[in-house]
């Protein structure tokens, strides 16, 4: 090859692997990162191992996304407990699970557990298999009918999305076990007749772990506060808060101090509600609210929690608190020890869950 086209071949060469490189994102975000920031790709918001959030609203989740399927017909593993998907407010779209125990008489009537699964309002279903299996156990060991509500998640819907969920569920639970005296047992067929048939309206029992937890506290507050709902009044026979997830801006008893730890959880509640209600908002600090707590909706109370609890001091608080706020009711405190945060979801089946499911369907058969 001639000398001059060999100058010309390089001197091409070398254009094109400089204009590669001033072209290439790495480059061009060195010189304006604005202009190949990719929202889709940028975190807003993550809890290792349970969920992912980018900036463009992708939404990645890896715990409680697994399910399984209700059994109507009853399931050998769960003591017979049969249990069906229904719809419990087509308006709203809120669905829910429902449980009820084997071999009941025609026309018996039980209590009615309307439970609120947990997961930090972000996670999970009551058809997660911890919570299948949770809510069967409950049905079986009170006997009661049990209803795990899905309600809408955060980050997709923000709060109060869930609390307003919680509600409607509640008012459309006391409706359908009404149903049968009101409109007659052939009107109360169709996929809520085990409420018709089997719902006691008058022994309506708000409950949940954790976020769930959290969210049965708020519909009682709202229960009363609304001047309750047609058929049940403006109280619940009873609500059990198991390891509620309760917080606020400054710690509390023996809650560490450090920045790091609380640093964990000061940024999840500003981001499932969006940052409408502050850490001491009555929503997650009843404490902060005596005035608003006194209201309870409910005339007994179960508080369970855990020595190793992330939210243990805020449930012996609770304890304290409900005493001294004014509120007037039965209350009963139960702390499992050297267990952590809902540890009878994970170790069902252990002593511990065992004593600790005995606890709370105890307290549902005295509501």
């Amino acid at each position: 090859m001639p000398e001059l086209s060999r100058r010309v071949l390089c001197a091409a060469l070398l254009v094109a692997a400089l204009a590669a490189l001033f072209l290439s994102p790495p480059f061009r975000s060195l010189l304006n990162p604005q202009a190949t920031m990719d929202p889709d790709s940028e975190l807003e918001f993550q809890m290792p191992g349970v969920i992912r959030v980018y900036k463009s609203g992708r939404v990645e989740r890896f715990d409680g996304t697994k399910t399984v399927p209700p059994s109507p017909a009853g399931d050998p593993d769960a003591n017979g407990v049969a249990s069906k998907d229904v719809v419990l407010d087509p308006a709203a779209n809120i669905s829910a699970r429902v449980y009820l125990p084997p071999g009941l008489e025609p026309g018996k009537k039980l209590p009615v557990v309307v439970f609120f699964h947990g997961g930090a309002f972000l996670v999970h279903t009551a058809a997660s298999p911890l919570y299948h299996r949770y809510a069967a156990a409950l049905a079986a060991a009170v006997p009661s009918v049990v209803v795990s509500v899905n309600y809408r998640l955060s980050p997709e819907h923000r709060l109060p999305a869930a609390y307003d969920d919680a509600f409607a569920a509640l008012k459309a639970v006391v409706a359908a076990c009404r149903r049968a005296e009101t409109d007659g047992a052939e009107e109360a067929e169709g996929e809520l007749s085990w409420l018709a048939a089997h719902g006691d309206a008058s022994r309506v029992v708000l409950a949940g772990d954790s976020a769930g937890g959290n969210m049965a506290h708020n519909a009682a507050i709202r229960l009363r506060k609304e001047g309750g709902v047609e058929g049940l009044g403006d109280a619940v026979a009873g609500v059990a808060l198991l390891h509620p997830y309760f917080w606020g801006k400054e710690p509390l008893g023996a809650e560490p101090t450090d920045a790091g730890y609380r640093s964990m959880f000061d940024p999840t509640w500003d981001f499932i509600c969006d940052g409408k209600f502050d850490l001491d908002h009555p929503y997650v600090n009843p404490l902060a609210s005596p005035e608003e707590w006194r209201q309870m909706g409910s005339r007994r109370v179960l508080v369970t929690t855990a020595e190793q609890c992330w939210f243990v001091e805020r449930a012996r608080a609770y304890a304290e608190g409900i005493k001294k706020c004014g509120w007037e009711g039965e209350l009963q405190f139960y702390e499992t020890k050297g267990e952590a945060h809902v540890f009878f979801l994970p170790k069902h089946g252990t002593d511990n869950a065992v004593k600790e499911l005995a606890v709370v369907a105890d307290f549902v058969r005295r509501c």
